[in-house]
């Protein structure tokens, strides 16, 4: 499963198991049962594909993954279906182009975050379970972790920590950081969250004090809410009349913009008023079944407690033409302006 902690379980750090969340209400929701080509933008361990998979005899799945480790361990699952599943490694932000020829397809499932298998890896970094080097970097390659963590401004890794992390305590961890820094560089998961645990209060029985700052750098390091911003519009681009896109998130910045991207393409924006004009407002590119999250019940919750965060959004692909990105949701998936206020940053 992936998570990107909810303040109450260590999803950032805490222990990880592979069990995909919400699984039955995915497939139910995308309609596997009725068989089709299914996208699963978020291959991981594979449990969305393979409980997709097992809903009917027929069904095919495509799965992409950004990192080439889960693309190697996915080979035997491939081998196993017998040319019901294909890999792709990429970005599922691009799953538009990577999919191109299997267009138009039934169903797309996005399971936003980071995979337990990465968190369970001390190599990788994305861990304060472990002391490893300070990577944190999806596929391998690019600027990481310690190369943010030693190069950023104090002004950028304060906005970083209080936007993707809603830690409270940014400016002083980012000052921290740079004193830190200045004597010898950080490079190790355990240097970071002995630092940050310096910094945080920790709350008793709570997450881990470094839990939000190894979130929030997870998320820059790999640009994952841009990411899920370019993923929803290629979903759109994808998907054939009647077919679904199921987003399950972990936090609250993951489901504003799924929250917000159908309610714009399910034509529920406001129409105007007395004050204001009404104007034109495209065709809805989706239908909402529901206009509220699903969560998981207290059954998953009791046996997979790291579920307990978890929200999947659904909605169906009416036969409107593709509309053009939300440009909201790409401010939203980044930082913002440094001269707006920071409310109650210390």
């Amino acid at each position: 499963m992936t998570g990107g902690g909810d303040g109450k379980t260590e999803a950032a750090g805490g222990p990880a198991r592979h069990v995909p969340v919400l699984l039955a209400e995915v497939c139910e929701a995308l309609g596997a049962g009725r068989g089709g080509l299914f996208v699963d933008g978020t291959f991981g361990a594979g449990g969305y594909t393979r409980g997709i998979l097992a809903s009917h005899a027929t069904t095919r799945v495509v799965g992409i993954d950004r990192d080439p480790s889960a693309i190697k361990r996915g080979e035997a699952l491939v081998r196993q279906a017998r040319g019901r599943v294909s890999l792709i490694e990429g970005r599922f932000g691009d799953l538009d182009t990577l999919v191109a020829d299997h267009a138009p397809v039934d169903g797309v499932v996005l399971d936003i975050g980071v995979s337990s298998m990465q968190l369970d890896e001390a190599e990788r970094g994305f861990s304060f379970r472990f002391d490893g080097p300070l990577d944190m970097r999806m596929e391998q390659a690019g600027r990481s972790a310690a190369d943010l963590v030693n190069e950023a401004s104090e002004a950028e890794l304060a906005d970083i920590f209080f936007h993707y992390g809603e830690e409270r305590r940014s400016r002083a961890i980012s000052r921290a950081v740079i004193e830190t820094r200045r004597k010898a560089p950080i490079t190790t998961t355990k240097e970071l969250a002995d630092l940050v645990a310096a910094h945080v209060w920790a709350e008793p029985g709570g997450a881990h004090p470094a839990t939000r700052v190894f979130q929030a750098l997870r998320i820059a390091v790999n640009d994952e809410l841009g990411e899920l911003v370019r993923a929803l519009h290629a979903a759109e681009v994808v998907l054939k009349p009647g077919g679904c896109l199921a987003v399950v998130t972990f936090h609250s910045l993951e489901d504003r913009i799924v929250k917000q991207f159908f309610t714009a393409r399910t034509g529920r924006m406001p129409m105007g008023s007395r004050h204001m004009p009404i104007v034109d407002v495209p065709k809805a590119t989706f239908n909402a079944p529901a206009r509220g999250p699903v969560a998981p019940g207290p059954k998953e919750v009791a046996t997979n407690p790291r579920s307990r965060s978890a929200k999947l959004r659904f909605a169906i692909r009416s036969d409107a033409a593709p509309q053009p990105p939300v440009e909201a949701l790409t401010m939203l998936a980044g930082l913002p302006d440094r001269s707006r206020s920071r409310g109650d940053r210390k």
